[in-house]
């Protein structure tokens, strides 16, 4: 563990993360909170950025929508016959680009979790103009009074060709989502779209990306596409999660302190204790923590589907991250990915035409995969 020049603590070690993203002491940071807290205080703040009592609450009541039993007898269904119809289009037509492919499923998935299904058609066009990336807002400067405006002009998009029919419809007859509940915690309007952006960045935008790291891992390691063809569905999900710890979508996760936080030494120096100050900022840095041997194991870097981990990690690393903001929607995102990927690659012929070209987004640590398109053998 260090202190940047920018003043900022990196926390590189599996335990030490963990210990961090757990630590009451520590509240949610990063990720556009800056310009929530400009909202008035009457407005309630989205799930991602609270923290406390009313926060854990929250998640206590809404943890119904993500568990293995719902995920496997609620959304299953909706993810099959999204991707067999993704499917079908590739195998009519020849083609797919698999960023726009996975982006529909993605979004099918989450508005389904979410409450979604009576948007007017476009949604799909309203979410890719959504900044993915958290600009710096403010009317002190041109570009700070651009970006409020076009994050309102997309906010109202939204709200008027997804939202508010939702809403509508659910306020006639409440159903088994989380608009339903919103509405039955006495939530306005405005308040369930600022949950819903907050689950689509979520549950939409990284999904698409791990679509599509995956794919291209299966593609590119032959062995490793045999192993995925030849298993059940566990065994198949195992595979993802080592791909996935090895490349978390969100590659950093930013906490600040309210109280003095100890933490023990990194791996390279165990005796050395840590003390960080109340009131300073952590980035917490996943993609290096996923690289620690101490619970890992040895060669980390290597792709090791069912490897050990010690400590009580999970087979992921942290790349849903942990503690009170640990994503609830992991199950989702593995599932979705294990449908749509296991049908992929049984498609007769199927090869990689073009691989994904690479973004990156520096504040979170994520990459972004575009480009890579897929074709049947003998097709054009």
């Amino acid at each position: 563990m260090r202190r940047g020049p920018d003043g900022i603590w990196q926390v590189s070690g599996y335990q030490e993360a963990r210990a961090v993203l757990r630590d009451t002491a520590t509240v949610q940071a990063g990720l556009g909170i800056e310009t929530v807290e400009k909202l008035p205080s009457r407005f309630r703040r989205p799930v991602l950025y609270r923290d406390g009592p009313e926060h854990r609450e929250d998640r206590r009541q809404t943890a119904r929508f993500f568990t293995p039993r719902r995920v496997d007898e609620h959304y299953r269904e909706v993810m099959v016959r999204v991707a067999e119809a993704q499917i079908g289009t590739i195998r009519n037509t020849g083609r797919g680009r698999l960023a726009d492919v996975a982006f529909h499923l993605a979004i099918e998935v989450a508005s389904a979790v979410i409450g979604l299904t009576e948007s007017r058609p476009g949604i799909r066009r309203r979410l890719e103009r959504f900044p993915e990336k958290f600009g710096t807002p403010g009317l002190t400067s041109l570009h700070g009074i651009h970006w409020l405006l076009r994050q309102n002009a997309n906010w109202l998009r939204i709200y008027w060709g997804d939202v508010r029919p939702a809403v509508r419809a659910r306020r006639r007859r409440r159903r088994d989502d989380l608009i339903s509940h919103l509405l039955d915690e006495g939530c306005s309007a405005g308040e369930i779209l600022g949950e819903c952006i907050t689950f689509a960045a979520a549950g939409m935008v990284t999904t698409r990306e791990f679509v599509n790291l995956a794919a291209w891992h299966l593609f590119a390691d032959t062995a490793l596409l045999t192993r995925y063809q030849a298993a059940d569905e566990p065994g198949r999900i195992a595979i993802l999660e080592e791909i996935l710890r090895l490349e978390p979508v969100i590659g950093r996760l930013r906490r600040r302190t309210t109280a003095p936080l100890r933490l023990p030494g990194d791996g390279q120096d165990p005796g050395a204790e840590v003390t960080v100050p109340a009131g300073e900022l952590v980035d917490v840095m996943l993609h290096r923590a996923n690289l620690d041997a101490r619970t890992v194991g040895e060669r980390p870097e290597r792709l090791r589907p069912g490897r050990p981990m010690a400590g009580g990690a999970g087979a992921p690393g942290l790349s849903f991250g942990d503690g009170a903001h640990k994503c609830p929607g992991a199950a989702i995102a593995l599932l979705e990915t294990d449908v749509f990927l296991s049908r992929l690659f049984a498609l007769p012929g199927i090869r990689m035409a073009s691989p994904p070209r690479i973004g990156f987004k520096d504040e979170i640590g994520s990459y972004e995969l575009r480009g890579c398109t897929v074709t049947l053998t003998g097709r054009t």
